[in-house]
Order: C-alpha cells, then sequence, then structure tokens
C-alpha cells in the first residue's frame, strides 16, 4: 500500500476511536425507538430520527413512501470518482412496545438490545463514517446512502429501489452484521417463502366419511414430497413453519394449509426446488392444492465481482490492523438482490455482535469502533 493510504488508515482509525461515546450516544438514541417490520407507524419515529441525523450531516433527504414505510435516501459528494452506495435497512423483527420493555443495557463493551446487532450498529456505523469523512471533506466521490423499511419482510416495495441505485453505483457496501470473528459475507444462501393450501370436502367422520376428501390428509402426503426435496449436503433446506387445518376431530378436514421456508445455496439448486414445488399436483380426486410464492430473494453467490471487491476490502482491512476473512451466510439480505444482477456488492460489514433475532441480541462497542474506520476507509480508497 501507498504510504499516504496507511496514513490515512492510522488516522481513520484513532478518530473513528475517538467517536466511540457518539456512536454509544446515536446507538442508544435508535435502540431506544421501535422499529416493527411491516407497520409504517411504528417505523416513523425512527426514520425521523435517522432523517435528522443525514440533516445534520449536510444531507437533504428524500422519502420514498410506501405501504411498508418510508425509504430514506441522501446523496453525498459530487466529485469524479466512481459512485458509490451504502445500503442498511432501519426495521428490525421486534413487535412495538419492545424498546420499553427492553432498553439499552451495557454488560462491559457489549451493547444488548433490541435490533443492535440487526442492523443498527451497522447504520450507526455508516452515519459515524460518513461524519468522520464529511468532517475533513474527504467524500469527494457520489456516495448514495439508502435506509429501507421492509428488509425483515421481504423487501418488496424497496426492491426496485436498490436495483436502480445499486446497477448505478460501482459497488453497494452493506453494513449488516458480520459473521462470527468479523468476516464478511461474500456468499448468502437464497431465500422463498411459499403457502400451500390444500381444499378438500368435508363430511361426517363417523357417519359418511367417504363422502369426504381430507385436506389435511392430502397435505401431510404433499409434505412428504416436499421435504424429500431438499438437499442439506447442497445446502438446500426446506422448513415447514405453520401448519393448519381442519374444524374438529369428528369432521372430515375441508381445508389445509401450510409455510414453507426454502434455502438454497445455489441459483441452480433454488431453481430446482422452485420448480418442483410448483409442479406439485393432487393426490386425491376431489382435492385441490394451490401454491403461493410471498416472498423470495435469490442466492448471492461469490461472483467475480464480488470476489474482487472482497479482496480488495480485505487489503483495505489489514492496514487498520484487521485480519479479516470471508464466508457464507444461511440468512439472505438486501445484497441478495443486487448480486442477482451481476453488480459488485459487499456484506457483512457491520461490527461483531451475536443473537440476531433474540432477546439477547448484542453488539460489540468495541468492533463497532473498528467498523466505522474500516466503512470510512473503504469509502474514501475503494
Amino acid at each position: 500500500m501507498a504510504p499516504d493510504r496507511s496514513q490515512l488508515a492510522a488516522e481513520l482509525k484513532r478518530r473513528a476511536e475517538s467517536m466511540r461515546g457518539r456512536a454509544t450516544e446515536l446507538l442508544e438514541r435508535l435502540t431506544a425507538l421501535d422499529s416493527e417490520s411491516g407497520e409504517p407507524a411504528a417505523l416513523e419515529p425512527s426514520c425521523e430520527l435517522l432523517g435528522a441525523e443525514l440533516e445534520r450531516l449536510g444531507a437533504a433527504p428524500t422519502r420514498h413512501v410506501s405501504p411498508a414505510g418510508i425509504h430514506l435516501e441522501a446523496g453525498f459528494g459530487a466529485g469524479p470518482g466512481s459512485p458509490l452506495l451504502l445500503l442498511c435497512h432501519y426495521d428490525t423483527v421486534w413487535a412495538a412496545g419492545t424498546a420499553a420493555a427492553r432498553p439499552l443495557r451495557f454488560d462491559g463493551e457489549r451493547a444488548i438490545g433490541p435490533g443492535v446487532f440487526d442492523m443498527r450498529g451497522g447504520i450507526v456505523a455508516a452515519l459515524c463514517a460518513l461524519e468522520l469523512l464529511l468532517a475533513s471533506d474527504r467524500v469527494e466521490r457520489p456516495l448514495t446512502l439508502l435506509l429501507t423499511a421492509d428488509e425483515e419482510t421481504g423487501g418488496e416495495s424497496s426492491s426496485e429501489l436498490i436495483i436502480d441505485r445499486g446497477l448505478a453505483a460501482d459497488l453497494t457496501l452493506v453494513p449488516e452484521p458480520s459473521l462470527p470473528g468479523g468476516a464478511i459475507k461474500t456468499r448468502r444462501k437464497g431465500w422463498s417463502t411459499y403457502e400451500l393450501r390444500v381444499a378438500g370436502r368435508s363430511a361426517h367422520a363417523g357417519l359418511e366419511p367417504e363422502r369426504g376428501v381430507s385436506a389435511i390428509d392430502e397435505l401431510v402426503d404433499q409434505l412428504a414430497s416436499v421435504r424429500g426435496l431438499a438437499d442439506p449436503a447442497a445446502g438446500t433446506t426446506i422448513n415447514c413453519g405453520m401448519i393448519d387445518g381442519g374444524q374438529a376431530a369428528n369432521v372430515v378436514a375441508e381445508a389445509a394449509f401450510a409455510e414453507l421456508d426454502l434455502r438454497a445455496a445455489t441459483v441452480a439448486e433454488y431453481e430446482r426446488v422452485d420448480l418442483e414445488l410448483h409442479r406439485l399436483a393432487p393426490r386425491r380426486d376431489g382435492s385441490e392444492i394451490k401454491l403461493t410464492r410471498r416472498h423470495t430473494r435469490p442466492p448471492m453467490e461469490r461472483t467475480a465481482p464480488i470476489a474482487a471487491a472482497a479482496e480488495r476490502a480485505l487489503g483495505l482491512a489489514a492496514e487498520l490492523g484487521l485480519e479479516l476473512g470471508e464466508g457464507a451466510a444461511g440468512g439472505a439480505s438486501d445484497a441478495n438482490q443486487l448480486a442477482a444482477q451481476g453488480a459488485a456488492v459487499l456484506d457483512g460489514l457491520g461490527p461483531e455482535g451475536g443473537g440476531a433475532h433474540a432477546e439477547d441480541e448484542w453488539v460489540s462497542l468495541d468492533s463497532l469502533c473498528e467498523r466505522v474506520a474500516l466503512l470510512a476507509l473503504l469509502i474514501a480508497e475503494l
């Protein structure tokens, strides 16, 4: 690396550590607000706080109104460099009221609270990195920060916006949580959810069972076939997470349904299972089945643009004394959408922590400061 880049890394590392109090305070303010996915009213306070922070940084954020909530977009820099997209989501899985019931608390250098790992810590790192760079006029290249409101529920209302902005950028940085040990994510499984509904015909289970067509029996047989589509060795799993049907024990069930979750590591596997699910046909005369795909994100494979960007990013991380690796994640993110379009994207740039979507969710404050420096260096030098 050139000496000036090494000097910049040392400066950013020092200044990021000096922002520890600012980052902790912002994390505390953000975690004190609910931001339940799928509930625009619950998301509004977080949206207002983030909008105010963007204005404080000198931006005039655009508010994209959608049925899922408001997606915030802010532009920085107007120089000749290659454009960047910084992509975050501010919704969490936690229901309204959780912030008051479980306020942020600290255990040593750990901050524990709803959404701190996924992904409020990453949002704070991104905002602090921008603040650090803007204070020294180092944001020269065109940079767009996009904060979406619906990542946890599939990102349907933000998908078009994400793809449009991502394809207009040379590289997208996603400060989603890092892998254990701090590794970035260069592969993610694809994800789809399905609703499988079965219609049968009701009858008295004792007097005239032969007149009935059991939707539950049909569903059970269909689910046995569905289970056979999984290939864990290839990273393909299918989970039946919900099942319901029938009216009473003495009635042949007229209706039944199941909700399915598909995860696949490659596009080929993802498409294979989806095709077979849509080929499901009734086993019983008089029964009908209907499959509906509700949410979908294609796999994020380690493409050539992703591999090249990761190599450069890991080299810059080393300048900060961070020995980061790369790896795969079973969950999906908004990065999946861009990777499927052939875009260069780096995911898992957020701080270390654990317990995503769990009551003991936590984030490392030491790692938070490191990621402020890392994001700032990537924005300045990638």
